[in-house]
């Protein structure tokens, strides 16, 4: 599994994984005694009590993860020729269940226009705003640059995003590897107008201390903001707020779930969201559609009524 072949990311979060999981059970054997059956007992003890806290077992979606994992590392061993065949091509992973329960959070609009309010004055108020109104995910927001923005054609391009590997901060690319081209609502760009004469002035008062990255959101320094600050700020300010709390990946959530109940075609929110295919928006806020169902059939019904009293 070569490291340059994935972002540094997946990589953090297969090490991890490793380093977690799997090492304490297998590390000491011999390749060659890492058995179907060995692989088949590890998922079970992940599953039955793989937490590190003591409380429980991995989910099977998280066990199979692991799982794909040992494959890969496994077969590049046999790429060596220091295996002979992939052990864990005989081994039974756990299939995550395919209706698995979805525990999302989100807002109302009304509970969304209350906290932007709420943050007005606050430096990061355009983000959160661009966040809520785009969808954009964390590390696109702290990774957009000015040249990535047309204010006068109200569009901005995804092309960079800001990450956290063990703790460091990364510039990578969007999950999907593919650049995104996104429209904005005016009073969208009047804020991000607001916050770009803001920043000159901080720019203007830290003079050559500041630290030109063209980020359209950085620290008063011209610096990347950590993605885990990004997330405690917001946090903190849902709490002073009195709003149900909520994560900042949450506003992805909230914004998702008002463009499908305003009617907005699910390829549009698809191609806003960044998701690989209309059929995973679906999949990914089942919870909204039954009240959309609901919805269709009295609209359906009332057009049907009046033709037929016309």
């Amino acid at each position: 599994m070569m490291r340059s072949q994935v972002k540094p990311s997946t990589w953090d979060s297969y090490a991890r994984n490793l380093r977690l999981h799997v090492l304490p059970h297998l590390g000491d054997l011999p390749l060659g005694q890492i058995t179907p059956m060995r692989l088949n007992r590890l998922y079970a003890d992940l599953l039955g009590s793989g937490k590190r806290n003591g409380l429980g077992g991995l989910s099977a979606k998280t066990t199979r993860y692991i799982a794909n994992t040992i494959h890969k590392v496994l077969a590049d061993a046999v790429d060596a020729e220091v295996l002979a065949a992939n052990p864990a091509g005989r081994a039974k992973a756990p299939r995550p269940s395919r209706v698995a329960p979805i525990d999302l959070h989100f807002w109302t609009p009304e509970q969304l226009r209350r906290f932007l309010e709420f943050t007005q004055g606050h430096r990061l108020a355009g983000a959160w705003r661009l966040a809520a109104t785009t969808g954009m995910r964390r590390g696109e927001v702290l990774g957009l640059r000015w040249a990535d923005l047309d204010l006068e054609a109200a569009r901005l391009a995804v092309r960079h995003t800001v990450i956290s590997v063990a703790y460091e901060i990364r510039e990578s690319t969007p999950k999907n590897q593919h650049a995104r081209v996104i429209d904005l609502d005016p009073e969208t760009v009047s804020q991000l107008r607001a916050h770009h004469a803001r920043q000159q002035a901080e720019r203007a008062g830290l003079g050559p201390a500041f630290r030109d990255g063209d980020l359209v959101f950085p620290r008063p320094d011209g610096t990347p903001i950590h993605p885990h600050i990004f997330s405690q700020t917001f946090e903190r300010l849902v709490a002073r707020s009195g709003l149900p709390r909520i994560r900042l990946h949450d506003l992805r959530h909230t914004c998702a779930t008002i463009a499908l109940r305003a009617g907005i075609p699910t390829k549009v929110i698809s191609e806003r969201l960044g998701h690989a295919s209309p059929g995973f928006t679906l999949r990914q806020y089942a919870h909204v559609i039954p009240g959309m169902q609901r919805e269709a059939a009295h609209q359906i019904a009332d057009l049907v009524d009046r033709a037929e009293s016309a």
